[in-house]
């Protein structure tokens, strides 16, 4: 047996079987498209073989993987893998996320983040507890307090579910009032406001509103373009804005 080969072996007999099942399960769960066996292998540091016979095993068991050698294998959407233990760093970076949303999220956010930090401490061991009590990791500063919303952020989180155009009265930093209609596609919570991202008929293009100064808004059709797609725009235009002196062109 060649060195390399002896190695791998090594590190194949250290890891678990089901531990590896379900790392597995875990990257094809994150992949869309079919991922082929040499690139599993690699991810999970063991022989094409032994993918060959874990995902034979899998698919015995039930689990939906569509594909093949020379494929790939693929996940089928919906498919809901059994609990997960973290890593040390990845409690941290769930923790880290938690602290900033219990900062500057809305009630719904923050009701929503003390849940799911209750449901993750309930599926740790009790050695994985210190991240949790005393994380290594902070976001910093609280942020102040928001000014108060005329229109709920349910209202507007529920157009952006719906796809439905909003049509809107809004106030510059002047006081400016114009009436919008826009295709909204997602709320950002900054540091000192919260804002609507969203496609504007009138100015053709993305902008941004903060939601504060948002005076009104009314609930119209559905937009005719699918979120995921605005946003991928939305997101392209962002990172091509972050220059220095970038104007507000609300």
């Amino acid at each position: 047996m060649r060195l390399g080969s002896r190695s791998l072996l090594n590190r194949e007999r250290r890891m678990s079987r089901s531990g590896r099942l379900l790392g597995l399960m875990e990257i094809l769960r994150m992949r869309r498209r079919p991922v082929a066996a040499a690139r599993l292998a690699d991810e999970l540091a063991v022989s094409e073989r032994t993918i060959y016979r874990d995902v034979a095993e899998l698919v015995a068991q039930g689990v939906p993987i569509e594909g093949g050698a020379g494929i790939g294998y693929l996940l089928k959407p919906g498919h809901v893998l059994p609990p997960l233990m973290f890593a040390r760093e990845e409690i941290e970076a769930i923790m880290l996320g938690l602290r900033y949303v219990d900062q500057r999220g809305d009630d719904v956010l923050k009701t929503a983040a003390a849940k799911a930090l209750a449901k993750i401490a309930a599926v740790l061991p009790p050695e994985a507890g210190e991240a949790l009590d005393v994380p290594l990791a902070m976001p910093g500063p609280p942020a102040p307090s928001f000014p108060d919303n005329l229109v709920e952020l349910a209202r507007l989180r529920a157009a952006i579910r719906a796809q439905r155009r909003l049509e809107i009265v809004y106030a510059d930093a002047a006081g400016r009032r114009s009436q919008r209609v826009v295709w909204p596609v997602q709320i950002g919570f900054m540091d000192s406001a919260r804002v609507l991202a969203a496609w504007c008929e009138l100015r053709g293009a993305f902008r941004t509103f903060r939601t504060d100064r948002i005076l009104a808004a009314t609930e119209g059709a559905r937009y005719p373009d699918n979120r995921a797609d605005l946003m991928r725009r939305l997101h392209e235009q962002l990172a091509l804005s972050m220059e220095p002196h970038a104007a507000d062109r609300n």
